[in-house]
């Protein structure tokens, strides 16, 4: 050992996480910038080194960990080995003399002994409680068997899962250790600087307890809870339980002791005042909002950690009317949070790019990626439902609408030349071989494919407006009826490629049905062992080769939302398309022609009687149809675009693994497009090493940030659609998107791999819906959607199938359960029990 072992505390700034952990960098910054921290030194990782590099244990270690990988229990028992190592070593004389000097220049007596992990307190991973914390350590020898203990805390098996799950090599980790004088806490706990639950960034959160925090932070208490505002202002107070007061025992160690509850603060205002200084002083050093640990002693306030808060949502937006109106649109494709590479590439370049031309064309901005999706640490936290922004140009708007809807009908767009040249640069585009290209070749190749999609808006901005205008005239001839009630059923049913690949997996469906053998593997196996039944049976080849014909004709679909070329197409994901027959699989459940309804309620109208009337009406209603028609089928023709992507993106990532940049393919959606336009290749093919250093860091920071955000909504759905309409006895509540009642018992559905479980005559509940969903609309007696609105495609198909659709729930896949018996009425928009099957 040649380097010093260990420092005071002071000595350390945030920058020394190498050599002091996250929490020991923390605590030194913290007490160099004069707060409140309580004295102590720090035993160093070259510490924990030493002890590896002069023990057994650093050989042992490396062996154990040589395993690690093909472990069958998930590293349980090499975890128990390398505790065990460490618990039998001695540690060296001299490593041990340097960390008893610095304990005796402090003062000796009891301190605390707490683990300070190179990999922890670091922003998108706290390691909250994955190395251990010894409390009231008093005496030579007990410091020195919980500074060993701390080290073998690193070797858990929960802070060996965390590391696997946050992608950080075991190679990699060492640990300090932060050794302090003990505070003997009358009260303590935890503040967050910001509200942890909500985002609210105006509020900070205090819990609290008597005695020292380990009974905060170990959940064994339900604390005293006081949310304040910035000046430390009480917002709101609940009393604690004070179920356990855990305090410094005599001799060493603590002891327990039941609490007194009681309903009044044990914080004084004045020390919540003070509390809250000291939050905002240390957010504003850090940078970001903290997570930390303090305690009272003898009327004097002390901070023991301070760490980046993580997980915590955004700060909610204050959305207008506009926004919270178009808000349903949105939160329907960014049901999933984007990549990078989704936001730099597809999005920005492809789709986006589209709408932002389409509402330029009448004069309206539409805000930046940037406005849309606000990002962290390179990683989309929110979304914004924008505003669009008028000009002076939207004064022409409606003379320019009408002009194009008298030049380009929507039921003649696909012959339109631009379109022919579409589908010829996008089979050019999947025809080419991408193995021989050099990185910039492939990178042109997806850049043309973005241009592709200015084809499509080129197409949509002629036509867009044969379908506004017809639609407006319909709805206003229905107004002049009294029947505008009507218009969503009428404008259903058209017939589109959607609603072709629907008869198309009903073929596929019938196929099955005609089988014994496939229809019983269709009832017994999930959608994976089905596929590889399908692909090697030879008695199912009638069945393989409609089935290739289906993915060769509709393969290029999304299974989640178009605007994410990281989500897999049919073709990517084939279990899917057969989760889907399997659910369309046996008795399709009855619906009602609302179209059909809606028609002929509209010709018993008496101005019918007039031929005029009823031509003119019948013929709005046909245009309206047709140009629903070209909304669908464009969108279905865009997403062709998304497979000659993904491609590229697969071989791209393929070569980024070989440089060792990324550990998968589809890692490169952590990338931005730009920066992987920045990349060269050597002149053999292969990427330069240094690439590895350059964006391997920032490949595993974005994929840790975007673990620390799972569960977080892109936006709160009780931003846009509230808690729902109070209806008495109702269980959720939304907006009435389809009519007529139904019951049956709920089957919820989150995502394309679970299609194949609902059944015929079950209620859909799901948190949005695309195209890729519709034939499971055949087969659900009602839909309930926790997002969307009457003119999402959920309501829309819902419409054309005759089923009751609730939309906009919110909180429906929360709130019901598979197997729950309801009733659905959509023309109310709510959701009630239904106790058996005649509550209809």
């Amino acid at each position: 050992m040649t380097e010093k072992a260990t420092a005071p505390l002071a000595d350390f700034c945030a920058g020394d996480i190498g050599s002091a952990g996250g929490k020991g960098a923390a605590l030194g910054e913290l007490a160099r910038e004069g707060f409140p921290v309580p004295p102590g030194f720090i035993i160093t990782t070259n510490a924990y080194l030493s002890f590896l590099a002069e023990t057994k244990v650093g050989l042992e270690l490396d062996s154990l960990l040589s395993g690690l990988s093909d472990a069958p229990d998930g590293g349980a028992r090499t975890g128990a080995a390398i505790r065990s190592l460490f618990a039998e070593a001695h540690m060296p004389g001299p490593l041990r003399q340097e960390i008893l000097d610095a304990y005796e220049n402090l003062g000796g007596g009891a301190v605390a002994v707490r683990s300070s992990a190179t990999a922890e307190d670091l922003p998108g991973a706290a390691f909250a409680g994955q190395q251990d914390t010894y409390l009231n350590v008093i005496g030579e020898e007990d410091v020195i068997q919980a500074v060993s203990s701390c080290w073998a805390s690193l070797w858990t098996d929960r802070a060996m899962a965390y590391r696997l799950r946050q992608g950080i090599d075991p190679h990699e980790v060492a640990i300090a250790v932060v050794v302090q004088k003990m505070v003997r806490a009358a009260m303590a706990g935890v503040m967050f600087t910001a509200n942890p639950v909500t985002g609210e960034r105006g509020e900070i959160v205090v819990d609290a307890n008597p005695g020292l925090g380990e009974a905060v932070v170990s959940g064994r208490v339900t604390p005293e809870h006081y949310v304040l505002d910035r000046s430390g202002r009480v917002r709101g107070f609940t009393p604690g339980g004070h179920e356990v007061v855990i305090s410094g025992a005599e001799g060493g160690g603590t002891r327990e002791r039941a609490g007194t509850p009681g309903g009044k603060p044990g914080l004084a205002a004045g020390q919540l005042a003070e509390l809250a200084r000291l939050g905002r002083e240390a957010q504003q050093h850090f940078g970001r909002p903290q997570d930390m640990e303090w305690a009272v002693a003898g009327g004097v306030l002390y901070v023991l950690q301070s760490r980046p808060m993580t997980a915590l949502p955004p700060q909610p937006p204050s959305l207008n009317a506009v926004q919270r109106r178009v808000g349903p649109f949105f939160v329907e494709m960014f049901q999933e949070r984007p990549y990078p590479l989704d936001v730099s590439g597809w999005m920005s370049r492809g789709i986006l790019g589209m709408l932002r031309e389409m509402v330029s064309s009448v004069g309206v901005v539409f805000p930046t990626v940037e406005e849309l999706l606000p990002e962290e640490d390179g990683v989309v936290v929110q979304l914004i439902p924008p505003v669009p922004r008028l000009t002076l140009r939207t004064l022409a708007a409606p003379v320019s609408l009408l002009r194009r809807s008298r030049h380009y009908n929507p039921r003649e767009w696909t012959q339109d030349p631009r379109f022919a040249q579409f589908l010829g640069e996008i089979e050019r585009l999947n025809g080419m071989d991408l193995g021989p290209l050099r990185w910039p070749a492939v990178i042109e190749l997806v850049e043309e494919c973005f241009g592709t999609m200015r084809a499509i808006g080129d197409l949509r901005v002629s036509y867009l407006p044969g379908v506004l205008v017809p639609v407006l005239k319909m709805r206003l001839m229905l107004l002049f009826l009294g029947k505008m009630r009507l218009a969503p059923a009428l404008i259903a049913g058209a017939e589109t490629r959607t609603s072709q690949a629907n008869r198309a997996l009903e073929r596929l469906a019938s196929l099955v049905a005609d089988d014994p053998g496939l229809s019983r593997a269709f009832r017994e196996a999930d959608p994976r062992q089905l596929l590889d039944q399908v692909e090697k049976d030879p008695e199912h080849r009638a069945f393989r080769e409609a089935f290739h014909e289906f993915q060769l004709e509709y393969g290029h679909r999304e299974t989640t939302s178009v605007v994410l070329s990281s989500s897999p197409t049919w073709s990517d994901a084939p279990e899917v398309v057969l989760g889907l027959v399997k659910a369309m699989s046996g008795e399709r459940h009855q619906t009602a022609d609302q179209t059909g309804t809606a028609i002929e309620e509209l010709k018993c109208h008496p101005a019918f009687r007039f031929e005029p009337v009823r031509r003119r009406v019948l013929a709005a209603v046909e245009s309206a149809r047709a140009g629903m028609a070209f909304r669908e089928d464009s969108h279905f023709y865009a997403t062709k675009a998304i497979p000659p992507i993904r491609r590229a993106y697969r071989e791209l990532g393929r070569r980024l693994v070989l440089a060792g940049v990324v550990d998968a393919p589809d890692d490169i959606y952590h990338l931005r497009f730009e920066e992987l336009e920045s990349i060269t290749d050597n002149d053999d093919g292969a990427l330069p090493a240094t690439l590895r250093d350059r964006y391997r860091p920032l490949v595993l920071a974005r994929a840790a940030k975007r673990r620390e955000l799972e569960g977080i909504p892109l936006l709160d759905p009780v931003l846009l659609f509230g808690r729902g309409r109070q209806v008495d006895g109702a269980l959720v509540s939304g907006t009435p998107a389809s009519r007529g009642q139904a019951s049956g018992l709920v089957r919820v559905i989150r995502g394309p791999a679970e299609f194949g479980q609902l059944r015929s005559g079950e209620i859909l509940v799901c948190p949005y819906t695309n195209p890729s969903w519709t034939p499971l609309f055949q087969r659900a007696a009602a839909v309930v959607v926790d997002a969307g609105g009457l003119g999402s495609h959920a309501a829309i198909v819902a419409r054309e199938y005759g089923i009751p659709a609730v939309m906009g729930t919110g909180s429906g896949t929360s709130t019901l359960a598979d197997g729950q018996r309801v009733l659905v009425d959509g023309s109310l928009g709510v959701v009630l029990p239904a106790a058996s099957p005649g509550n209809v």
